[in-house]
């Protein structure tokens, strides 16, 4: 088992902080199952076999009120049988309280040796939390090790090494002297962040550790405690996480309930007790609109959010037509859809794209983007692994629903056979097809597989349209294919004006989905995409305050 020690956490930190200020390629955690070992696969097998149906037990927090339990398997249909212990809101803000008084008052460093120790310990334990994700989010296997595994690891490094910089930003004491001619002023200055108090951590049921841990660890280097309450159908993943973290504590004789996890069921939500609660001072928060524009209005709060977006892509021109269908039909059935990174609206001109010197009509351009998702679909291996399986029955629903749209239906959704998990909840991606005009079948979120190729006027008219839905809904993502430049530079100063990311003419293994740690910024906070931007400075110096004492020495 292999835990951080004095001797290498800080060389851990400054490889992160390095790598923060470089934005080049890093990972501290390889996403490769072979780095793990060659046993480790089976063994966070066994480990989650022999979990279902249990009480969980990995927790450090005390006398519960009840235990429960809800999730079921997209893969099996099964109920998962394992129950989390469940505490009153009082109870955790009590707890919480008692615990910040203390964590806040110990240093940056051991704070930091702290938390590299608990992603250490977490990382004995990837193989567990890819099955825990996979049988609660319906993500592939090798999708659920990766994105719930290393590349959350590496996101919390990225929000804890960025934490770490900015609190050591200035000196904490110096001594001030002010010449006043024969004579001077002298005062000891002492310089403190000041963590703002408890943070509730709002966890989603598609993405239960990598849209959670980057919070968590910001709040927990500036000397935050934290609450985190996971989605009732998705909480094994991260109460491993938080039980490692609480390990991790215990081990330097910290507080566990520094970290706590609140679970509740679907019949008694209390996440709106905890957010509205007047000692709760930081929220983050991943998930709908809705919800979360609640969130944001909360009086005396500091919240981070990531909510919905419209995510556009533009066909202009392109050097050859098949890598780029293939590129994009790939996005939109990873996961059948079920990441905030998806595209959904397909802008393309009447008059066709260019394919170098020659123009493929628009009906074709069509045709090749439609076959390229069915082939995917129908493909009886790479159509299960990319699509997965649907995480929530109302999905399914709603691809279903729009149907009824004012739309013309390209290619008709339909369930994916999964030889080893033949129960699965599958479906495929519906594509419709609607003109510029039609804005109120394709100016909103459709979340899950669902595709809309959008036939407008020219180039010009879709960055408009894709421009105005970013603004005005929001875009985590944003994708363009043209050969010319002029146009390229069009499309990028468009929509970094309603701070909306570009990506251009992205083909081959790199999708439009992907956001890497300590490189990419993921949502801008610059939209109504969400308020917050990890990780960049502001997604940490929010959580604390620095304030100054003066005294005559």
């Amino acid at each position: 088992m292999s835990t951080a020690t004095a001797a290498n956490y800080k060389e851990i930190i400054d490889n992160a902080i390095k790598a923060i200020h470089a934005r080049t390629f890093y990972a501290q955690y390889p996403e490769s199952p072979k780095a793990y070992g060659e046993d480790a696969p089976k063994a966070g097998l066994d480990i989650f076999n022999n979990q279902l149906g249990k009480p969980f037990n990995g927790l450090l927090q005390q006398n519960p009120t009840a235990w429960v339990g809800e999730e079921v398997s997209p893969y099996t249909g099964k109920k998962l049988g394992i129950t989390y212990p469940v505490f009153d809101t009082e109870t955790l803000i009590v707890r919480a309280g008692r615990a910040f008084t203390a964590w806040k008052n110990l240093s940056v460093e051991l704070r930091a040796e702290i938390l590299v120790d608990a992603l250490e310990r977490i990382k004995n334990r990837f193989f567990e939390i890819a099955y825990a994700t996979h049988h609660t989010t319906g993500q592939s296997f090798v999708m659920s090790f990766q994105a719930s595994g290393p590349h959350a690891s590496d996101r919390a490094l990225e929000a804890l090494a960025m934490g770490y910089e900015e609190l050591n930003r200035f000196p904490q004491n110096i001594t001030w002297e002010k010449p006043m001619g024969k004579a001077s002023v002298v005062l000891q200055k002492q310089f403190k962040p000041v963590p703002k108090g408890i943070s509730l951590a709002i966890g989603c049921s598609t993405f239960p550790t990598w849209n959670t841990v980057p919070g968590l660890f910001a709040s927990l280097i500036t000397g935050n405690s934290v609450i985190v309450k996971p989605h009732p159908k998705s909480i094994y993943a991260i109460a491993i996480v938080v039980a490692e973290i609480q390990n991790a504590l215990q081990a330097k004789g910290v507080d566990a309930n520094v970290v706590q996890l609140a679970v509740d069921g679907s019949d008694k939500l209390i996440t709106k007790e905890l957010a509205e609660h007047p000692l709760v001072k930081l929220i983050d928060y991943t998930g709908g609109s809705v919800f979360g524009s609640y969130i944001e209005a909360l009086p005396g709060k500091t919240t981070f959010t990531e909510k919905a977006g419209v995510n556009s892509v533009i066909l202009d021109s392109v050097t050859d037509l098949k890598p780029v269908v293939q590129n994009l039909s790939f996005a939109v059935s990873l996961y059948s859809g079920q990441m905030c990174t998806a595209p959904q609206n397909f802008f393309i001109p009447a008059g066709g794209i260019k394919q170098g010197d020659t123009v493929i009509p628009y009906e074709e351009v069509k045709k090749a983007l439609v076959d390229a998702i069915g082939g995917i679909a129908n493909h009886p291996q790479m159509g299960p692994g990319t699509l997965g399986a649907i995480q929530n029955p109302l999905t399914v629903k709603r691809v279903n629903s729009v149907k009824d749209l004012d739309a013309t239906v390209l290619l008709e959704p339909k369930s994916i056979a999964n030889s080893e998990f033949p129960e699965a909840r599958t479906c495929s991606p519906i594509v419709l097809e609607v003109d510029a005009k039609d804005r109120g079948v394709y100016e909103e979120e459709l979340f899950g597989p669902i595709v809309l190729i959008i036939k407008t006027k020219d180039t010009t008219q879709s960055i408009e349209l894709a421009k105005h839905m970013a603004e005005k809904h929001g875009a985590i993502t944003f994708s363009a294919y043209t050969t010319d430049e002029t146009i390229a530079n069009i499309i990028t100063e468009e929509l970094e004006s309603v701070f909306a990311p570009v990506s251009l003419n992205l083909t081959g293994m790199i999708w439009v989905n992907q956001h890497a740690g300590f490189s990419d910024f993921h949502v801008t906070g610059g939209n109504p995409a969400g308020n917050a931007s990890f990780t960049n400075p502001e997604y940490v110096n929010k959580r604390f305050v620095w304030v100054g004492h003066r005294r005559v020495s």
